[in-house]
């Protein structure tokens, strides 16, 4: 019987010790939220902690360092003192790295992503310089101002322009670089599961713990015009994502009644309303995959397909219109194993 009994009890202690370790160790996580404006647009951060934490002031910090880097809308922004015409300026840490992140886009897309192309931008009535009336004589004159070999970063960190009319418009970058930035904000914080989105781009990290799944983010249907309606709905699992199209992006001509879309082919200096509606992009960051989406708006479709099978960092989901008019699909082998059935 003392033999039993102590077997019992050694059982006992064994089973307690275990109900407490496990709870010990059972990870307790608390939703956080963070929404607002931003960047012309808005902004809407979900990320999960052991605790509440409020990090609205390091989340505003992160965008106004950002304006003021990048941003052409604020006058004293370093770009806007670049556009201006400084040539001495240090630019920071953060410009150097969106500089050097357009290069490598604008080579591999062979020009079709070209931030130079602002003075363009403003032409056509899609930024905050001056709208001017183009014709092709006009579009011509401006393309001498349009080209990323016409630009270097200096070893001092200088901007220095072939020509001082040269004008710097990241808008197709900045959004998806400042999410990668909220992101590293996050992780210097030790927070592993969040969902970071700024004006319809995303980044995703860990799973959604309050459901124990990977992330689940929508895809808009580009022919959708007003109100949202999804295309389909995909997991997102470390990864950003970012998305073009010019079915919400654009301007109609008061006088002539024509539809002028907000991409801009920095090629031929033209708007580009061609057969692709839309385009959805993952990468490993939001400023990368913001750019591609951007390009390949730009881009021919057979040009795209080209450019990603060379390529195995990206994944894609393009919707266009084939020769009858009709809606197609088009979508890579990753993006086909994340759907949410």
């Amino acid at each position: 019987m003392d033999l039993l009994k102590f077997k019992n009890s050694l059982f006992l202690i064994v089973f307690v010790s275990l109900l407490f370790s496990c709870k010990e160790h059972k990870q307790e996580f608390v939703r956080n939220d963070a929404n607002g404006a931003a960047l012309g647009t808005t902004y809407n951060l979900i990320y999960f902690s052991d605790k509440t934490l409020d990090l609205k002031l390091q989340i505003d910090s992160v965008f106004a360092v950002i304006n003021q880097s990048l941003s052409t809308y604020i006058p004293e922004s370093d770009i806007s003192k670049i556009n201006r015409g400084d040539s001495i300026l240090v630019v920071d840490t953060m410009f150097q790295e969106v500089f050097k992140l357009s290069k490598e886009v604008n080579k591999t897309t062979k020009g079709y992503f070209d931030p130079t192309v602002g003075t363009l931008v403003n032409a056509w009535g899609f930024g905050p310089g001056k709208q001017i009336a183009l014709d092709s004589s006009k579009v011509d004159s401006l393309l001498k101002y349009v080209g990323f070999n016409k630009v270097i970063l200096n070893h001092n960190n200088q901007i220095k322009k072939e020509n001082p009319n040269i004008y710097f418009d990241f808008n197709a970058v900045a959004k998806g670089y400042a999410i990668d930035r909220l992101a590293k904000m996050m992780d210097n914080y030790a927070i592993n599961n969040y969902l970071l989105e700024v004006g319809g781009e995303l980044v995703a990290k860990g799973i959604n713990p309050s459901k124990n799944k990977p992330w689940v983010v929508g895809i808009d249907d580009p022919q959708v015009v007003e109100g949202r309606q999804l295309k389909l709905m995909i997991k997102l699992e470390d990864k950003a994502m970012a998305s073009s199209g010019n079915y919400r992006k654009f301007r109609v001509d008061e006088s002539t009644g024509k539809k002028y879309v907000h991409t801009i082919n920095p090629i031929t200096g033209y708007t580009k309303n061609g057969t692709t509606l839309g385009v959805t992009i993952l990468a490993s960051s939001c400023a990368e995959a913001d750019a591609y989406a951007t390009s390949f708006m730009a881009m021919e479709l057979e040009e795209v397909k080209k450019l990603l099978k060379s390529t195995k960092t990206l994944e894609a989901y393009i919707i266009y219109l084939d020769n009858k008019g009709e809606t197609q699909e088009f979508m890579t082998k990753g993006i086909k194993k994340l759907i949410v059935e």
